[in-house]
């Protein structure tokens, strides 16, 4: 009769669980302390975001504010808040990425667990 494989031991799996959601927390908490930055127009506009994706700064050089074409300036703060948006994410991706250890957690991510 051929052995019948274990099954997975439930407790070990929940602690397993357990420490990664306590690692990805962490990682999240410090994603709040950490920013980037990016500019657009040759700097005339620069955004700092957090890595919890906040805003946190829009600095805009006076050279940037021609009254008769707000349009540009609205297109470089458009441009610069994407970009440090994308960077953050990325920031974040690899961040949270190191904290799951590489673990798949195939549908663990359903359960309402933070940032799975």
């Amino acid at each position: 009769m051929p052995k019948q494989p274990r099954p997975p031991d439930m407790q070990q799996m929940l602690r397993q669980v357990q420490k990664l959601q306590h690692e990805m927390e962490a990682a999240q908490e410090q994603l709040k302390h950490e920013t980037v930055e990016a500019s657009a127009g040759g700097g005339m506009v620069t955004v700092k975001v957090s890595g919890d994706l906040e805003v946190k700064a829009i600095t805009i050089d006076s050279a940037a504010v021609d009254p008769e074409d707000v349009e540009i300036l609205a297109d470089m703060v458009l441009a610069a808040v994407n970009e440090a948006l994308r960077m953050a994410q990325e920031l974040a991706a690899r961040k949270l990425g190191g904290a799951s250890g590489g673990l798949d957690l195939g549908g663990l991510g359903g359960l309402g667990l933070p940032g799975l």
